[in-house]
Order: structure tokens, then sequence, then C-alpha cells
């Protein structure tokens, strides 16, 4: 994908500034200058989908995702991002299966076993969770992904697992 041009490169960086500040409105209005040529691009999606995902807007949130992977199969971002709508959408199973299939295809992707974990967890198979959550620590240091999975509720199921990680 080639990359955007200015000024719309400088609307998505302005975009991710605001974002980086708290400032979602702000994000949003700069995104509204990007031109129409470059609406479609998958930078400019990927901050779409933070604005819908920063506002729990799961279902548009999923659409961008979708669009994000069908124009850049090779970012792992897309995958990632459309299967946490997906477990958001209380379809965990199937951010499950999307995830599982993507491990090989990005093996230094720390998030996705971690989101293994997650999605794991909250199906109940805690044996799994703890196992995606070893493998990620193996991506990241232990302490990162320990200060990660501290507070995330999704794997409150093993939190004295994840304290002695």
């Amino acid at each position: 994908m080639h990359p955007l041009d200015y000024p719309d490169r400088h609307f998505v960086r302005a975009a991710e500034g605001w974002l980086e500040l708290g400032d979602s409105a702000e994000a949003a209005r700069e995104l509204k200058l990007v031109s129409r040529a470059a609406e479609g691009h998958p930078d400019v999606l990927e901050l779409r989908w933070r604005l819908h995902a920063l506002h729990g807007q799961w279902d548009d949130a999923l659409e961008v995702a979708e669009k994000v992977t069908a124009m850049v199969p090779d970012r792992a971002s897309g995958w990632i991002h459309q299967s946490y709508c997906l477990h958001e959408l209380k379809r965990t199973g199937e951010a499950w299966e999307l995830l599982l299939q993507k491990v090989g295809k990005f093996p230094k992707e720390s998030i996705i076993p971690y989101n293994l974990a997650c999605y794991a967890c909250q199906m109940g198979d805690l044996a799994a969770a703890k196992e995606w959550l070893r493998k990620a620590a193996k991506l990241r240091t232990r302490e990162e992904i320990r200060a990660m999975a501290a507070n995330d509720p999704d794997l409150s199921p093993i939190r004295e697992f994840i304290e002695s990680l």
C-alpha cells in the first residue's frame, strides 16, 4: 500500500496526536479533513477503528477492521482489531477461531497470544489461557505481560497465576 501524501499524512498524524492526548473529538475533526482519495487508506481506517473502539461502537469498529484485513492481510493489527471487536460483541468463540488462524502468520506479535489467553479464559479453558499467557511472556518480558494482565477483567479467573508468572 502506498504511503499517504500531504496534506492527508498531516491530518492522520494530527489525529493520532489528539488521540494520544485523549481528545477523540479533535481526532475525529482531523480525520474529516482527509481527502476522499485517502479515506480508504489503511492508516486512516486504523484511526477510524480506534475512534469507534474508544466509543464502544463495536459493530462499526468491526466493519472497519474487516476492511483493513481485506486491504492489507499482512498487517497484524487488522486481524487483532477484528478479533477484539468480535470478543466485545460477545462472539468470543469467533474471535478465538479467527486469531488462532493467525498465530503462525504473525509469530512475533505478543498481543495475539495475549488475546488468545483472554478469550480462552472467558470461554472457561483456564489451562489454555495460562499456556497462551506464557507464550505471550516469551515474546515480551514477563513484567510487561504481568502488568498488562494484572487488571484485565478477561483474565480475572487466573489472577493468582498472573502474579506467579
